[in-house]
């Protein structure tokens, strides 16, 4: 799929920051934000929400409650049962160990592959990076040119005013 964007590099992340607030009051979508290290309050101006994936960890973790419990009562009551003390087949005690270390394996497993998946991060992926030195020590504003009412000069001025040190104009396939 042929995607087309424009990209500003900024010096600081106040203007940065001061970018994304301008271009969002003018109703421009922002498409990503690059930076090399957090910048805080950036979320809040991009007008991001929250994460779900706190959501996915308690799914995984409920299913590796539900593994281990199953798991323990069908080895222990069902399949070889075994006297041992006098104690119950069914002894829930005993099974809170490994409960719960298999609910913390399950959540910290599931939750990294849901990130990667969400991502797209996978094995293999060439990196897109906006511009040149948004590892480094520069910021990036990326907008997508979606359809031909995005005027170019418009977006260029208004990030210009907001410090913008350079822009480029790039194509890609995604």
């Amino acid at each position: 799929m042929h995607k087309e964007f424009v990209v500003a590099t900024f010096d600081s992340p106040d203007d940065l920051i001061s970018a994304v607030r301008l271009m969002r009051a003018e109703r421009f979508r922002i498409y990503d934000v690059h930076s090399p290290f957090p910048v805080h309050g950036l979320d809040e101006a991009m007008g991001v929400r929250r994460s779900r994936l706190p959501w996915a960890t308690l799914l995984f973790g409920v299913a590796g409650l539900l593994v281990a419990i199953g798991f323990q009562f069908y080895a222990n009551v069902l399949d070889w049962s075994l006297n041992v003390g006098g104690k119950p087949d069914n002894s829930t005690l005993a099974f809170v160990p490994i409960t719960f270390e298999l609910t913390v394996l399950f959540g910290g497993l599931g939750t990294v592959a849901a990130l990667f998946l969400r991502a797209r991060l996978f094995p293999g992926r060439r990196e897109e990076l906006a511009g040149l030195g948004v590892t480094h020590d520069h910021f990036a504003v990326v907008l997508r040119k979606r359809d031909q009412t995005f005027d170019v000069s418009r977006a260029k001025m208004l990030l210009t005013e907001a410090g913008a040190e350079r822009f480029e104009e790039m194509e890609a396939d995604l």
